[in-house]
């Protein structure tokens, strides 16, 4: 039906069923650490949650796939200090 109607699925033009993983494990990780933990009942609640959630992420936690490192020291290159 997609092809049908000319829309390309979300890939990076490699057409590889790998290209989403990182996408997907981000979600994972957002869902059973965050969203399921507080099962927010008004949006408000959720966007100043997420928000939270996605600094500590992206500056604090450590990655196993990133060598214990954080997105933002991977990035950029840098030590969050956070050890």
């Amino acid at each position: 039906m997609l092809f049908s109607k000319e829309i390309a699925i979300s890939m990076d033009g490699q057409g590889r069923v790998v290209d989403n993983i990182f996408t997907e494990r981000l979600w994972r990780s957002v869902k059973y650490e965050e969203v399921y933990i507080k099962d927010y009942q008004v949006c408000r609640d959720a966007r100043e949650g997420l928000e939270t959630y996605f600094s500590f992420y992206n500056n604090r936690r450590c990655h196993q796939a990133l060598e214990y490192k954080t997105p933002y020291e991977v990035h950029y290159g840098v030590s969050c200090g956070n050890k």
